[in-house]
Order: C-alpha cells, then sequence, then structure tokens
C-alpha cells in the first residue's frame, strides 16, 4: 500500500475547478477529484496553521490537545504529567504512526515543524525532509525534494508520503516569470462597487486598507501581494496573486503525478489532497488572511483517491473534521482506531455506502480573533470573545446557502436561531470538557494571558494607522473593547 497525502497550505476549496471555480486553477488536483470523492462540507476544527495541523496529526480537538494559538500557553500541545511513559502517547498514537504500525514508510517534506517550533508535528514519522524556508518555500523548492524521495523510494511496496506546499499562503510568491493566465478572466461577481466599498471602510487587521495586517506596506521581493486594496485594479492583483499561487502549485503537482506515472505506482496509488485552513477573499470584509472561525478561514478540499475503494466524480455533502481523517484511514486500512482520536470515521462515505456526516460541527480560532463557530444546516453562527481589532458583533449569524461570502449578519432577526447554535455550542462544550484531564478551556487561557498572538500589544500602532487613513472615529470604541491597551 502507497499513500500520498498532499497538504496545501491556505488553499480555500471554492477556488478549485473542482469545486465549481471557474477559473483553471488546478488541472492536475481537478484530474484525481474525478477519480475519487470530493466532500463538500469539510473543515478544520481549529484554525489557522498550527492549531489546525496539531488536530490533525495527534486526531484530537484543540481544546483537548492545548494548540488553540499561535504564541503563549495555547501554542504548546499539553504534556501527560506523571502518567508519562518511556515514550508519550502520541509516539503511538499520532496519525503518521497509524501507517508505520502497519509497517509502512512514513516519510515528511515540510517546514512547519521549525515554521512554529511545533517539534510534536514530527511524531510517527521514520524521516523528514525540511525544505528550510520556514514556509516562505515557493513549489519549485519543494517539488525536486519530493521527485528526489520518490526516485528512491517510490517502488517500494509500503509507505506513507506527507507533502507540504505553500503557494497559496500570503505572500503569494509564484514567480514573475509565471505570468498571470487569470489577467482576462472576470472578479468574482459578488464583489461589486458597492461591496468593494464598504469593505475599504472595514475596521481590522487585512482589510482592504492593512493587506499588511496593521499597514500597507508592501516588499518588492512579493509583487504579486499588494499592501492596501485603493481599487478594483489593486483586487485584481490580490486575487489573481492567489490564484497563480495555486496554478503554480498544481502544476508542479503535476510534476510528482508524472514521477509516479514513470515509476509505474500511480494506478494503484491512494492519494488525500487537502489544506490545513482556507484563506478570506472578501469574507468578513478580510482580504488574504486565515484569521477567524468563518467559512472563508475553515472550509477546507478534502479529495480521496483509492482506486478499487472509490468511485470516480463521488460528491459526499456530509460536515466532516480534519481530525475525522486518522479513523477513516484506520478502519479503511483494517486498523483500530487510537483511543486518544475526537475523530469518527467517514469510511462509509469513501466507500460510497452511505452518507455519515455529523449533525453539527464546532470549529475555533484563537490566534487572530478568540471565536467559536457553529456550522448546522445551512447556518454559521460565529460568537466573539475577542475580536482582533475587527471590531465584529459578539454574535454573527450567516445563512451560507443564501450568503456564502458573510456579508449579511442575520443574528438580531433570527434570534431563534442563535439561540439553537447556543445550545449546540454548549452541548459541544460539555462533552469536551467532561472528556479530559483538564479543568481549563484554552481559549480562556489565550484570554487571560493578554488575547490573540497576531493581536496582542498592536492596538498602539494600529491606532496610527487608523488616524492616518482618516478612520480615528473607531478609535473610542477599540479602547472601549481593549481597555488594557493604549492607543
Amino acid at each position: 500500500m502507497r499513500v500520498l497525502l498532499l497538504d496545501l497550505d491556505s488553499t480555500r476549496p471554492d477556488h478549485l475547478g473542482c469545486y465549481g471555480y471557474e477559473r483553471n486553477t488546478s488541472p492536475n488536483i481537478d484530474a484525481i477529484a474525478a477519480e475519487g470523492v470530493r466532500f463538500d462540507n469539510y473543515y478544520t476544527s481549529d484554525a489557522p496553521c498550527f492549531p489546525s495541523r496539531t488536530a490533525l496529526m495527534s486526531g484530537r480537538f484543540g481544546i483537548h490537545n492545548g494548540v488553540v494559538g499561535h504564541g503563549g500557553t495555547a501554542a504548546d500541545m499539553r504534556r501527560e504529567g506523571a502518567s508519562r511513559q518511556f515514550r508519550d502517547k502520541l509516539a503511538n498514537e499520532s496519525f503518521p504512526a497509524l501507517f508505520r504500525a502497519a509497517g509502512m514508510k512514513t516519510s515528511l517534506i515540510s517546514p512547519f515543524g521549525e515554521r512554529h517550533s511545533a517539534w510534536t508535528f514530527y511524531a510517527g514519522f521514520n524521516e523528514i525532509h525540511n525544505t528550510g524556508k520556514g514556509g516562505m518555500e515557493s513549489a519549485e523548492e519543494v517539488t525536486p525534494v519530493v521527485l528526489d524521495w520518490l526516485d528512491s523510494n517510490a517502488e517500494r511496496d509500503d509507505w506513507f508520503l506527507y507533502v507540504n506546499y505553500w503557494d497559496p499562503h500570503t505572500p503569494y510568491r509564484a514567480p514573475e516569470d509565471f505570468g498571470n493566465p487569470f489577467a482576462n478572466d472576470p472578479l468574482p461577481a459578488w464583489i461589486t462597487d458597492d461591496v468593494f466599498a464598504r469593505h475599504r471602510e472595514k475596521i481590522g487587521p487585512h482589510s482592504p486598507r492593512e493587506i499588511n495586517m496593521y499597514n500597507n506596506r508592501t516588499d518588492p521581493r512579493y509583487p504579486r501581494y499588494p499592501g492596501e486594496l485603493t481599487n478594483r485594479d489593486d483586487l485584481r492583483r490580490m486575487i489573481d496573486g492567489y490564484d497563480c499561487g495555486i496554478r503554480h502549485m498544481d502544476e508542479n503537482i503535476g510534476m510528482i503525478f508524472d514521477k509516479l506515472r514513470s515509476k509505474g505506482v500511480m494506478d494503484d496509488l491512494v492519494i488525500i489532497i487537502t489544506a490545513d485552513h482556507g484563506e478570506n477573499m472578501g469574507e468578513l470584509g478580510i482580504y488574504g488572511e486565515h484569521g477567524t472561525a468563518d467559512q472563508g478561514t475553515c472550509r477546507i478540499p478534502m479529495i480521496i483517491r483509492w482506486p478499487g475503494r472509490t468511485k470516480g466524480g463521488t460528491v459526499d455533502s456530509g460536515l466532516h473534521y480534519h481530525l475525522d481523517l486518522p479513523p477513516t484511514m484506520a478502519e479503511l486500512m483494517g486498523r483500530p482506531a487510537m483511543p486518544s482520536w475526537d475523530g469518527r470515521s467517514y469510511a462509509q462515505a469513501v466507500r460510497g455506502e452511505a452518507s455519515c456526516g455529523r449533525e453539527f460541527l464546532v470549529v475555533s480560532q484563537c490566534a487572530h480573533v478568540c471565536q467559536r463557530s457553529v456550522r448546522f444546516g445551512d447556518w454559521l453562527y460565529i460568537r466573539t470573545y475577542h475580536d482582533g481589532y475587527h471590531l465584529f458583533d459578539k454574535e454573527m449569524l450567516f445563512n451560507l446557502a443564501s450568503d456564502p461570502f458573510e456579508q449579511t449578519n442575520l443574528a438580531a432577526e433570527r434570534r431563534d436561531v442563535c439561540r439553537e447554535a447556543v445550545y449546540l455550542l454548549n452541548e459541544w462544550h460539555d462533552g469536551m470538557m467532561s472528556t479530559m484531564e483538564y479543568d481549563v478551556d484554552p481559549l480562556w487561557t489565550v484570554m487571560k494571558e493578554g488575547g490573540p498572538y497576531h493581536a496582542r500589544g498592536h492596538l498602539k500602532e494600529y491606532a496610527e494607522r487608523l488616524r492616518e487613513s482618516g478612520r480615528g472615529h473607531a478609535l473610542a470604541e477599540l479602547q472601549r473593547r481593549h481597555p488594557r491597551e493604549s492607543i
């Protein structure tokens, strides 16, 4: 058995052709989707990068494993303490350890462990190839490492290879000589002139006037990534830059597939294509960031092609978490699920036997804001504990069937739906707190330590930007919400 997992950082599904995107961003990924199962309602449980990958690799929600943020106490996995044996549980109960226990060689090509000092990310791998730039790699730097590995290992009988690409992550880094295949394609129709004008007035990091988080500075090394969206030409530069990152990455993925075909192993290879999180491209007025617990950030692609198991072109609409993948793979491999895993197998859906989605999902974000959201039916309910200087309402409610880009908050007029969402959130929270050894929710650890890492201590800097850009009217409310910070 051979398994290739492609982890495509910051890739949102609706910018892939196989998910209905009108631009031709992903022909190689689309070809795999046509031979396998595409999951349309697939979400990371914890966003962004570090919490998401920790949840996947440990098989546990962030509230259980402890990693919900990018700094402070909540950026370290919880330790086992006095009960720890010679090796900790992660050595045998991580996602990669599932494959190693089945006698497979487990290999990782990624800089991620170093990027976030996420050394637990390496648990369960026999070998690790750090591509060396801490997530600033472009595909042409990653692909040669993958091709070399395949030259040495592809024809072995049993291996699991995890490959990490970064091109859709800011700052968009497709080489200049790649050009722009989307220069003549229309921009998203929903971002009308009126919508764009409203977005321009938004307060908060990565709004159109602060693409560079708290300012509008640019870097000449990344000409595809603007510092500010002043007009529709800038908007095109932003969206085309993101899509060029996906297309450039997809072409490199095609090189991997060509190598696998040349080695004679493509036809029976299991291929999993997914991401750690998506990327807001206008949702909540945010561009080029994955800093909220919403649809743009937390919905991710999942494509599984398993020759002999999957029926080509199958689409599953059930609600699933990223951390449901480990028990799913365990069932499909005839292996036991690990006792610490929080996930639920959807192997039936992979085999095309039945839909087995969850009734609802709860997704969390504590790195840029502190939010928990409930995804159920057509609804997305977002509850904000720390707004990350965005001036978000405490409660936001969106009907994703009629408003997939989260432009109209219905919380005030649909209190009945909000109450249902809060009930589901409490049910989830009670279940999480009752099934762990700790009595502290790490979301509240983040709050007590000063707020989410990417917002902590930046209000004074951001206040200067707001004054110089004519939005000083927001400072009084920002100061009221964040009284411990000086402006």
